[in-house]
């Protein structure tokens, strides 16, 4: 019996063998076997209890993102598989690797009508890169490796594995718990391009006039940030960035002109798309918000592909040169290329272009910016922040209000994963519980998050897992009580027929201070960051709940409100 564990001990030590080091998740029935090994096997796993499955896969993104590695999230059959969905969805589609498990009644109860039963591969199919419901207990090892394999290697994103109640019972051989160490965290086995692809680039690069890169979250996945700062600086070229790709260079960086597109860009960052005569996408998808639905680059212009997904290649723009495999092994092969031409810097003059484009950027922010108006301007917190975080904080912002202030305005003074939001299907209350798994990842780093108070109202419950773990957690809350995006968008699209976006105003302080939180109500813009200052300072869980401007009374940076 000493070569013998059963189902739920083959996936608890198959999870450590794959380098997990902390697990989300939601208890339920069907997961009995798998939380009684958790507790009797001796492991290296923290298990961390959430009161929602949709959180704990969002604190897996987050928990992923900032680490490089798989996050984890569990639950239980029925409404937990369905609630676990929305998480995965996300991690999948912006390339994340996240693994959810959820635990399903027993294989042998299946057709018969039993509680909570649901065909979860048909219901995860769709939603991730790979997905499997076991039905042998002696397959839980080798679909463990299948499921990192898929979730580290090419395009990295979620996997979902079923686990039925009764094959948790089932004998699984020891001999089989082994890992490929080289999948607990991705890219896993980088490609390089194909031969010849970095020399045709750098021919179309060097033919054009006023190049373009725009990076997209691919770069800061595949770190390949150290090998674009020297190709943007040897070329003196202008860098810009989607939402997701921030942190491709230092946004204090004197080549990184900062976000494009209808959300986070500005009128002076789109000047530069609009003007380029070859764009350079660099793991970026060229979709609709980066491209102001594919206002710019315009028909006719040149576009370089860099991408490690070659379903993109052409997806949206005839693409004159596509050079598909890992980021960082592109550009270096490029400066590998460049390196035996000798080519220096002064090419392009794009750093001097982006500081006539930055000064008038920030001078019309700094106006704003300073405005002792009540409600506060948002604005004015941007700037507080920039005033009060320290240089490595991660800050982590739901997609509403926060999000494009904070893009466009907010000057990430480091490359690398320090700022993170849901771009791709951007469900409110993210930040709540994403914040939660970055911490974990990133527990040295001051964590804050940014949301509306519509988002807040989302993940609210999640408090008492940030007290119970006692993160020192920083939350802003921009507080108009209304789903601001949408008011806004019925202002600028339906000529201000405002209906059902408004909600009652709640003390959103006294709510975090019933859990735990140390928390401060702000409506005087002359107190805002002294407040932020002692909230971030504080040693536990903190919320600020700052009354902010209505977004359809501001001036944000959105070209276009309907994505």
């Amino acid at each position: 019996m000493s070569n013998q564990m059963n189902g739920a001990e083959a996936m608890v030590r198959m999870l450590e063998a794959q380098g997990v080091r902390h697990i989300f998740g939601l208890c339920g029935d069907t997961t009995l076997p798998f939380y009684d090994a958790m507790l009797r096997l001796e492991h290296k796993i923290t298990h961390v209890l959430t009161r929602d499955e949709r959180c704990a896969t969002y604190m897996a993104d987050g928990y992923s993102r900032v680490t490089g590695r798989v996050g984890v999230a569990e639950g239980p059959s029925g409404g937990g598989a369905t609630y676990i969905l929305p998480g995965l969805i996300e991690a999948s589609e912006s390339s994340y690797a996240v693994l959810g498990i959820t635990t399903d009644i027993s294989v042998a109860s299946y057709g018969k009508y039993p509680l909570t039963e649901v065909d979860q591969k048909a219901l995860m199919a769709p939603l991730t890169k790979w997905n499997t419901v076991i039905s042998r207990a002696d397959h839980i090892p080798r679909m463990v490796r299948a499921a990192f394999r898929a979730m580290t290697t090419g395009r990295s994103g979620a996997a979902h594995i079923g686990l039925p109640y009764d094959v948790q019972y089932d004998p699984v051989d020891v001999a089989d718990i082994w890992a490929d160490p080289a999948t607990a965290s991705y890219p896993a086995y980088p490609q390089p391009p194909a031969p010849g692809a970095a020399e045709a680039a750098v021919e179309a690069i060097l033919s054009a006039k006023k190049p373009l890169i725009v990076c997209g979250g691919g770069v800061v996945i595949a770190q390949a940030w150290e090998e674009l700062d020297r190709l943007a600086t040897r070329l003196d070229i202008p860098v810009a960035t989607s939402i997701s790709g921030q942190g491709s260079l230092a946004e204090t960086h004197p080549n990184c002109l900062g976000v494009v597109g209808s959300n986070g860009g500005t009128d002076e960052t789109w000047e530069m798309m609009e003007a380029a005569d070859l764009v350079v996408f660099m793991g970026c998808r060229a979709g609709s918000t980066t491209t102001a639905r594919w206002e710019a680059p315009k028909p006719g212009t040149r576009i370089v592909h860099f991408d490690n997904d070659p379903m993109v290649m052409n997806a949206n723009y005839r693409t004159e040169v596509a050079v598909v495999g890992d980021l960082r092994l592109a550009l270096a092969e490029v400066n590998a290329v460049l390196d035996t031409r000798a080519q220096g810097a002064e090419t392009f003059g794009g750093a001097a272009a982006i500081a006539d484009r930055k000064r008038r950027k920030f001078e019309a922010f700094e106006v704003l910016a300073r405005s002792d108006q009540a409600p506060i301007r948002p604005e004015r917190v941007i700037r507080a922040l920039m005033n009060t975080l320290p240089e490595d904080a991660t800050v982590v912002s739901d997609p509403g209000t926060s999000c494009p202030y904070f893009s466009a305005y907010y000057q990430l003074p480091r490359p690398g994963r320090h700022f993170i939001t849901n771009r791709a299907h951007g469900a409110l209350g993210y930040s709540l519980s994403a914040a939660l798994g970055a911490w974990y990842g990133r527990p040295a780093s001051k964590t804050v998050a940014l949301m509306g108070d519509g988002s807040f109202g989302f993940t609210v419950g999640e408090l008492e897992t940030v007290c119970r773990s006692r993160a020192p957690i920083t939350y802003v809350v921009f507080s108009n009580a209304t789903f601001g995006w949408i008011k806004a968008s019925q202002y600028a699209d339906k000529d201000a027929r405002y209906y059902n976006v408004d909600f009652n105003r709640t003390d959103n302080a006294a709510i975090a201070a019933a859990y735990g939180v140390k928390s401060w109500r702000v409506e005087d813009p002359t107190d805002l960051e002294r407040v932020l200052a002692e909230a971030i300072a504080h040693d536990g869980p903190t919320l600020v709940d700052v009354i902010t401007q209505p977004l359809e009374e501001s001036n944000a940076p959105v070209r276009r409100w309907m994505g």
